[in-house]
């Protein structure tokens, strides 16, 4: 069989890419970063790994949460135990009852690491344009390779998404409206700062803070809290939705991220010794925009075009992007079945 392309090697794209080869239909994903994961990403400054995007994962699905646990050598159940503040959390469900909650020490990046074993994953490609070609779909990329495939997959932001069926030079009425849809969807906008602070600095008392009354911190996470004793204090600081999107293009953004860490954490806050800032534009789904069902969309020659994300599932977040992936490569297997 022709494989499955899938574009985008987050958590969707790499659950949907798993689900296809565990059925035996061939899978190539193709990502434009370095690396796997997407917004499930740990990067490490001066040594220590610090989870910028989602700061733990949380579940209720026993399938989830098995595939979690499998993903790390030290997953920390629970995790954050300790709160500071009465402040909005980015995923408020992960504290409701029935949710579990895990930091993975190796960082959130262990997950879409373990999903993408096996795979075919080609990094460094940036998918310019597709176009129907027929049974097939035709993908160009930035360097002006070409891909075929009478399946192709978008796994990524609903704007991401929307701009690619865009390319198509005369799009059919089934990706026109698939389109539309799509440009209902809202993205939330996030300034990231990742701060290690010198030897002997006393650590917080806390696992995460959610401050209530400041306008531009969303939450400070006390990342030396999941890793083994011993370590330098780090934090991620995430900016508020609101103050991210209107700072999006302010050189001065990190500092202001400090000083306002300085007043609301304590004034060693603000003077770490080693800092990496981060822009999320599509950090997360707006809620008020979540979708039932990932998409399959049905091209005159036959081809598919499949859109699948963290908003194509009930909750939003890492589990939501995991249930879109697994459901549209059901479908995806469904119908070839029914047309052979």
């Amino acid at each position: 069989m022709s494989p499955v392309v899938i574009v985008g090697a987050g958590v969707s794209g790499l659950a949907c890419a798993q689900a296809l080869r565990a059925a035996g239909r061939p899978v190539v994903v193709l990502e434009r970063a370095r690396g796997v994961g997407g917004r499930c990403a740990t990067r490490r400054v001066e040594g220590v790994p610090l989870d910028f995007g989602p700061t733990f994962l949380h579940g209720s699905a026993p399938d989830f949460l098995a595939a979690v646990r499998a993903a790390s050598s030290a997953p920390r159940g629970g995790w954050p135990t300790i709160v500071e503040g009465q402040g909005q959390p980015c995923q408020p469900d992960a504290f409701t009852p029935g949710e579990q909650r895990f930091a993975l020490e190796e960082g959130v990046v262990a997950f879409p690491r373990a999903l993408a074993a096996g795979l075919d994953v080609r990094l460094q490609q940036t998918i310019t344009r597709l176009e129907p070609a027929g049974e097939q779909v035709l993908l160009e990329t930035a360097a002006g390779e070409e891909h075929q495939a009478p399946v192709v997959v978008l796994a990524l932001a609903a704007e991401q998404s929307r701009s690619l069926l865009s390319t198509m030079s005369a799009p059919p009425p089934v990706v026109r409206g698939a389109a539309a849809l799509l440009g209902l969807s809202r993205s939330q906008t996030c300034l990231a700062l990742l701060a290690v602070y010198p030897e002997g600095t006393p650590a917080p008392p806390w696992q995460i803070c959610y401050p209530r009354s400041s306008r531009v911190l969303q939450l400070v996470s006390h990342e030396t809290s999941k890793r083994p004793a011993g370590g330098r204090v780090a934090l991620v600081l995430q900016g508020r939705p609101a103050w991210s999107r209107a700072h999006l293009d302010d050189p001065a953004w990190s500092d202001a991220l400090l000083a306002e860490a300085g007043e609301v954490v304590g004034p060693w806050a603000a003077t770490p010794m080693a800092r990496s800032a981060h822009r999320w534009l599509y950090a997360r789904s707006d809620r008020s925009s979540e979708l039932v069902a990932p998409l399959l969309l049905e091209l005159p020659g036959g081809a598919q075009v499949g859109v699948c994300g963290d908003r194509f599932a009930p909750g939003g977040g890492v589990e939501a992007a995991w249930h879109s992936g697994r459901a549209l490569a059901a479908r995806i297997i469904s119908q070839a079945m029914e047309t052979t």
